[in-house]
């Protein structure tokens, strides 16, 4: 590649300064030859062919087409793909790799917010801290201050972390200061690598049986789709907190809110199954369901982080260097 090869951004438009504030884009610009005021919507748009017939780098982000064999068609010169998001599976497609193009993906900066996310609503959780709210707000008065509330804290709370993914991974280092008994399930962990993890490896089932907060941090791939149904909602404890941060076909909905219903678990949900749920769904108003708008990944000044990651791979990539965060299609289903 040239010294300073010539890239296009593809991503949501009104995203770009956001994610590339001056400083980050005055970097981008001096390693990449970009200008930030051309940003791809539809990679076949004929308005597109000749900034795509030049183009080398493709800088994504949210709402990046899909690259399948018609676009790459239209940028014979692509040779990378630098992604200010998470996952590249919506977009990046087989013709990516049958091509030789390398990807990167912001996907480890943007784990970083899911896990604090995850670490909040589970020490909350532990509290209760959601009803309590609730009760407070019906009530316009607290319990007597000084009186005990039994079944809730979070002195030796077991929580169990399903999928050692990038965000599992970084929530149990979190986790580690706390006073909890943390523990893993997930397939494709030996009990060597937990123990480098620092934590017990348990199947799935013990795991739900045995946690009284469940966090799930798997991919969502054929198997592992419904993951957590009836069976293994009743393996949970009763009391006990489901916390999905991942993706919400993960869980069979159905089976969580008639759980929910009978008030036997609580469930702290950021993502759900369909995404936004109907207007009518149950999970809007049952007092044990706390269910956020997929708020967990970066937000606000977060977005920066994932134009950071972007800005150095462009920097490395410039000098000839290799990717830091290169995405292994061989691991890419199974990546969460």
């Amino acid at each position: 590649m040239p010294e300073r090869p010539r890239a296009l951004f593809a991503m949501t438009a009104r995203n770009v300064p956001h994610v590339f504030p001056p400083e980050l884009l005055a970097r981008l610009r001096a390693c990449l030859d970009i200008d930030p005021a051309v940003v791809a919507h539809d990679l076949t748009d004929p308005r597109m062919r000749d900034a795509l017939a030049r183009t080398e780098v493709l800088i994504t982000g949210w709402g990046c087409p899909r690259l399948d064999a018609a676009a790459l068609d239209a940028a014979p010169e692509l040779r990378a793909v630098l992604h200010a998001a998470g996952s590249v599976k919506g977009f990046v497609t087989d013709e990516v790799w049958r091509r030789g193009i390398v990807v990167s993906s912001a996907a480890e900066a943007n784990a970083r917010p899911v896990a604090e996310y995850t670490l909040a609503v589970i020490l909350l959780a532990g509290k209760d801290a959601f009803a309590a709210r609730d009760l407070l707000r019906a009530r316009r008065a607290a319990h007597p201050y000084g009186e005990i509330v039994p079944g809730i804290g979070n002195h030796g709370r077991r929580v169990g972390v399903v999928g050692a993914s990038r965000v599992g991974r970084r929530l149990i280092e979190l986790l580690r200061p706390h006073d909890l008994a943390v523990t893993l399930a997930d397939p494709y962990v030996d009990a060597p690598e937990a123990a480098r993890l620092g934590v017990p490896l348990l199947p799935l089932d013990e795991l739900l049986r045995t946690s009284d907060t469940v966090t799930l941090h798997a991919p969502l791939t054929a198997a592992t789709r419904r993951l957590i149904g009836a069976r293994e909602l009743a393996l949970m404890p009763a009391g006990s907190v489901l916390v999905n941060t991942a993706r919400g076909a993960l869980v069979d909905h159905e089976a969580l809110v008639a759980e929910l219903r009978a008030g036997r678990l609580g469930a702290v949900l950021d993502v759900t199954d369909p995404e936004p749920l109907p207007a009518d769904s149950p999970l809007y108003d049952l007092p044990n369901a706390f269910v956020t708008p997929h708020l967990a990944g970066s937000q606000g000044n977060e977005v920066a982080r994932l134009g950071l990651t972007v800005v150095q791979e462009a920097e490395r990539l410039s000098r000839g260097d290799g990717l830091l965060h290169a995405v292994d299609p061989a691991t890419l289903e199974r990546a969460a």
